[in-house]
């Protein structure tokens, strides 16, 4: 998987020995996401670095890695993730004439750059990202795959541009610091609470993300972003059958494609449709099957207003008819409640934390990582396959996200200072970044208003939605040095499932309707039955209390996070009873994230 680091100058030469030293400082940065080794590559106007976990060609798939003709340096890429297809590509790269070295698939991204240049992406197939360089032109080309799986962001200063592959690492160059400015601050509060996601935004100001399939071109002229991928609307012509038979095969493809590795494989397995399908259809490529999954416990309860029905059960279930090799990992409420891996997990992803969501997770990740360097996950298939609550007809329209209302993620700005919370206007902000991602899907003509509503909702779960959950995985994955694969984004299956009428993803009555038929004989009748379960959530008072007291103990001893709060506003919130609302919780939550995130992060404040 892998971390990538960077800087490249357009005006002349770079001091060597202080972008050297900037250069080693960022890449250490880095180190979680790439346990096995290091590198750094530096010429007289570019300079990369590189952490590896190393997955395909243990021994030969070092990076950054440097293409030379005739004693000169003509191209230096650095790459992070995996290219699934890379076998066929080197064999055609080869019959043109390209010689290699190792079987990684860094290195044909490597050639593949030299031959394609920035039609390259769209060869590539899997989750990458890259930084392509080329002294000649001085061009710096920077990549992210369709779906922005795996990370990249960027800072332009004025003749240059720092990148890496988190914004910790761009912002260890000493010609940067972190600043927070309004814009920043609703893209922090958006992307946690509801969980919208802006391309191309992160919460700190001058430092850009690599939208999703897209390649961004720097050189001395300026820079250039296009678009190599987008997910649009195409006629759909197969019937029932032939949908049912098309969407079986392509998850085969993509399931027997990510389970290449050199290093042990794993399935995360809840008990759920799809992490069940991906487990099933894995066993008969691998050799025993090694499947693992969260257990939080039956402990007295809030009311569950997600819904939830307990995982273990049907997670046993399928270890029994799969006979897989199963670990359970249990986790109370004191540990979910720590502080210190909150603030862990807070570190890991440099935004605000989904409460004992993500250090449940960042738990389960670490307990895989003891045996298991990758694993396979189910993540992307509700956004796909409509199995979601708010992906029903008569629901679907509506002029917001549709998880908004359905999630019940409170407004927080309540627990903001109300002079912030008036500029922020995260209502009309919502609002504005809703248009702006509707305006994106150009819908197919005859397509009828009813139809055309589901699509667009799944698309916006697919672009907005979906970009928060794989930032969350990645951030917490390779935190502890694992990688993540997620076979329900293969674009090929992504488009085709897409563009099938929504009768034939309900076509029985049921959400999910494609995905169930697909799988129906791979799975245990309750199993392939089972509704949609959200991913547990600590349901012990315990839990409240914990959060409770240690948001007394910041009001008492002091939180830069005071200025931006409205501190009478969260007095009140220690007084509220559980059991009335889920707002609690998350505005504890919130506040124990702000003051964690500045505290992280020190950024000069612009608001």
């Amino acid at each position: 998987m892998c971390g990538l680091v960077g800087y490249a100058g357009f005006a002349g030469r770079v001091p060597r020995e202080t972008e050297d030293t900037s250069l080693k400082v960022m890449t250490e940065t880095l180190a979680c996401r790439g346990p096995d080794a290091s590198a750094v590559w530096a010429e007289e106007a570019a300079g990369m670095g590189h952490t590896r976990l190393a997955v395909v060609d243990v021994v030969g798939g070092r990076q950054p890695m440097v293409l030379a003709r005739d004693g000169r340096t003509v191209l230096a890429v650095a790459f992070t993730g995996e290219v699934y297809n890379h076998a066929r590509l080197r064999a055609e790269l080869a019959s043109l004439g390209h010689r290699f070295s190792t079987r990684s698939d860094s290195e044909v991204v490597l050639r593949a750059v030299d031959a394609w240049g920035e039609q390259a992406p769209s060869r590539l197939e899997g989750m990458f990202a890259y930084a392509a360089w080329e002294p000649g032109p001085k061009r710096l080309t920077l990549v992210r795959d369709r779906f922005g799986i795996k990370p990249l962001c960027y800072a332009q200063l004025d003749d240059s541009v720092v990148f890496a592959s988190e914004p910790k690492a761009v912002l260890a160059h000493p010609a940067l610091t972190p600043r927070l400015d309004l814009d920043g601050l609703r893209e922090l509060l958006l992307s946690a609470h509801p969980m919208i996601k802006t391309p191309g935004r992160t919460a700190f100001a001058g430092l850009r993300e690599v939208a999703p399939g897209t390649v961004l071109t720097l050189t001395p002229q300026g820079a250039r972003a296009t678009r190599y991928w987008s997910l649009d609307p195409a006629e759909h012509g197969d019937d029932l059958p032939t949908t049912v038979a098309r969407v079986r095969q392509l998850l085969e493809e993509s399931v027997a494609g990510q389970l290449t590795a050199d290093v042990p494989v794993s399935v995360l397995l809840s008990g759920g449709l799809d992490s069940s399908a991906i487990a099933a259809l894995a066993r008969p490529a691998v050799g025993p099957l090694h499947t693992l999954s969260v257990d939080l416990g039956d402990r007295a309860s809030d009311q569950d207003v997600m819904e939830r029905e307990a995982d273990g059960p049907y997670a046993e279930m399928m270890v029994a008819h799969l006979g897989s090799t199963h670990r359970r990992v249990r986790l109370g409420t004191d540990a979910l409640a720590d502080p210190v891996r909150r603030a862990e997990a807070g570190r890991l992803r440099d935004g605000l934390t989904l409460g004992d969501f993500d250090t449940s997770l960042l738990a389960l990740y670490r307990a895989v990582r003891e045996h298991f360097p990758v694993t396979l996950a189910g993540d992307g298939a509700d956004e796909l396959f409509g199995g979601y609550r708010w992906f029903r007809p008569e629901d679907a329209g509506a002029e917001s996200f549709p998880w908004e209302a359905t999630l019940e993620r409170a407004d927080l700005t309540r627990l903001l200072d109300p002079s912030l919370a008036a500029a922020l206007d995260l209502p009309g902000h919502r609002t504005a970044l809703h248009r702006a991602a509707c305006s994106e899907l150009e819908h197919l003509p005859g397509t009828a208003p009813a139809e055309a509503a589901l699509r667009r909702d799944s698309y916006l779960s697919l672009t907005r939605f979906l970009p928060c959950l794989l930032d969350r995985a990645d951030r917490l994955s390779m935190g502890v040095g694992l990688e993540v694969r997620v076979p329900f984004l293969d674009h090929h299956l992504v488009e085709y499932v897409f563009n099938a009428p929504w009768a034939m993803k309900t076509f029985d009555g049921r959400e999910k309707s494609l995905l169930r038929a697909a799988v129906a004989d791979l799975l245990p009748a309750p199993v392939l039955a089972r509704r949609k379960s959200p991913y547990p959530m600590v349901r012990d008072r315990a839990y409240r209390a914990a959060l409770t007291a240690q948001v007394a103990c910041l009001l008492a001893d002091g939180s830069p996070a005071a200025d931006l709060l409205d501190t009478a506003a969260v007095r009140r919130l220690l007084l509220e009873p559980a059991e009335a609302t889920r707002f609690p919780r998350q505005g504890l939550e919130l506040v124990l994230d702000l003051d964690q995130w500045l505290r992280t992060h020190r950024p000069s404040l612009h608001l």
